[in-house]
């Protein structure tokens, strides 16, 4: 349920990828539009997070690790937005993995 939501909120900002590059917005507006559609997928992960059942599922997905990712690229964006600095820093990698197993606890996943 909550993956079809979150690609029924992700897929028109892909989708309109190639639009956003005819339009006559600036890109300060594109992207705080963009911060915007990833509070909104937060905010639905968290429901999601909390709706989930702890079922004796081997696998379950993990709703914190997408909600850090989530965190990190809208931190990245707000970065850019407003530079506290003149040098760009190195974003800390995505996770981008977020299928666990049942039997091992988390720190064991991070990669």
């Amino acid at each position: 349920m909550f993956l079809s939501r979150l690609v029924l909120v992700c897929l028109p900002l892909f989708a309109s990828a190639p639009v956003f590059a005819a339009d006559e917005a600036p890109e300060q507006e594109r992207l705080a539009a963009l911060v915007r559609q990833l509070d909104l997928a937060d905010r639905l992960a968290e429901s999601a997070a909390q709706a989930a059942s702890p079922g004796r599922a081997r696998y379950r997905f993990d709703y914190p690790r997408l909600r850090d990712d989530l965190a990190r690229v809208r931190a990245g964006i707000q970065d850019y937005l407003v530079p506290a600095r003149a040098q760009p820093r190195d974003p800390a990698p995505l996770t981008a993995h977020y299928q666990t197993s049942q039997a091992k606890p988390r720190s064991e996943d991070a990669p």
